[in-house]
């Protein structure tokens, strides 16, 4: 597959490669990407070190397809709860929050796993840059549009203003600054709703 700044190039995943991107991910994900070398995904992942680089070719691809699988598994998870929200525009920007906040208490204590890795990977010529932002950018642009159909003339603002509650509710999560900082961010974007 080919790659630009603004979508990587990805890898055809083998079950060698899945279990090392499986074992990869959960150890990025408790443990910061910076902290985890290859040797410990390849014995996480019971495959060796020369098959990690004959699948990835390098860590930072391990980092880009960890960060694009989980991208892409939330991308669904969302269509699913946007899809059962119905076509009320207020009922699915609320089922966005709804959704992050399950997804949060399931799959990221620790925070968001984009959010996380940016604090790691600022680099803009990094691989993974372009996961990172380019899954904020979709979320701003999934805002956008759901805001357009509530209020057509101030879709941009309601949309900045309701990924600044996502965004920060996702940090406060995160940090465990306040206890469920998700649900506060969903009430307080229906308040800004209506």
């Amino acid at each position: 597959m080919g790659a630009t700044a603004e979508t990587p190039r990805r890898i055809v995943m083998t079950p060698a490669a899945r279990r090392a991107l499986d074992a990869a991910a959960r150890l990025f994900y408790e443990r910061g990407i910076h902290a985890v070398g290859v040797d410990l995904i390849a014995a996480e992942a019971g495959v060796t070190k020369k098959t990690l680089y004959d699948r990835f070719g390098s860590k930072e691809q391990i980092v880009v397809e960890y960060l694009a699988d989980r991208d892409e598994r939330w991308r669904a998870f969302l269509a699913e709860r946007l899809d059962a929200a119905g076509p009320d525009p207020r009922e699915r920007v609320l089922a966005v929050f709804d959704a992050t906040r399950d997804w949060a208490r399931e799959l990221s204590p620790k925070g968001c796993s984009m959010v996380n890795a940016h604090a790691e990977i600022s680099d803009p010529a990094h691989p993974a840059h372009p996961v990172i932002t380019g899954q904020k950018r979709w979320m701003l642009d999934l805002f956008t549009r759901l805001a357009a159909d509530l209020a057509p003339g101030r879709a941009d603002a309601t949309a900045r203003a309701l990924m600044l509650l996502h965004e920060g509710a996702l940090v406060a999560h995160g940090l465990g600054i306040f206890p469920d900082a998700l649900t506060e961010a969903r009430e307080q974007a229906a308040a800004l709703l209506t």
